[in-house]
């Protein structure tokens, strides 16, 4: 294995400014090159403290860090990516705990990191800075890609069957009406002897309009019928 490679990454220090020669470089030396972070989590539930620290001990500042909260990494159209990817300039460095957090499927894994290459970004997965002239280093990219999509496949499927199995044991009913039979039947009588407005029926009962006026559509049908 060659000096400076590891597992097919060419590791290079995050400080470490890009290769260039002439006018370019001597124009950007004079900004300095940034890091820019990135973190996100499927769900509500999740904490992002841990990629927090992990980024901040990567040298990113706090100030720096965009992250999006209960979205999934399937979808690319996630308002802090794009808030992310906006960020970053040319010889600036795109930083990520893990792949996985970038993207959850190989066709955006691979168009985020074409998008850097050709605007002169850098991306830095949990500090090993992706190659894309390593031939080596594309290879593990491209399966870190298909395992993180792996996983989301994994997930998908064991919610569905988890969802399968409590609706056949009665646990997974859907969504339950907000009024049982008895306080629609009420809410109906009220209605019918005209002493009350739709809106006061909805604040007598709790709930929206919406549900007193369908309430009041079933009775009819119900009639009707």
């Amino acid at each position: 294995m060659s000096p400076g490679v590891r597992c097919g990454w060419r590791l290079r220090s995050l400080s470490a400014p890009p290769r260039r020669s002439g006018p370019t470089h001597i124009r950007r030396c004079a900004i300095a090159a940034l890091l820019i972070g990135y973190a996100r989590c499927s769900t509500d539930q999740q904490d992002l403290t841990a990629q927090r620290d992990g980024l901040t001990s990567l040298g990113v500042e706090p100030g720096r860090i965009y992250v999006d909260h209960g979205l999934t990494g399937t979808n690319r159209e996630r308002p802090g990516l794009r808030e992310a990817l906006a960020a970053c300039r040319e010889g600036d460095t795109l930083v990520v705990t893990k792949l996985d957090r970038l993207a959850r499927s190989l066709p955006d894994a691979r168009a985020i990191a074409d998008e850097l290459t050709a605007r002169q970004v850098r991306l830095s997965l949990g500090g090993s800075v992706y190659d894309p002239n390593d031939a080596v280093g594309r290879l593990l990219f491209n399966v870190l890609a298909m395992v993180a999509e792996f996983e989301s496949d994994l997930i998908r499927l064991r919610t569905k069957e988890g969802m399968r199995v409590a609706k056949a044991k009665g646990r997974l009913r859907g969504k339950q009406p907000k009024l049982n039979p008895r306080q629609e039947a009420h809410l109906v009588s009220l209605m019918a002897a005209g002493e009350h407005s739709t809106a006061e029926l909805a604040e007598l009962f709790g709930v929206g309009r919406s549900t007193v006026y369908r309430a009041l559509g079933r009775s009819k049908h119900t009639s009707a019928v």
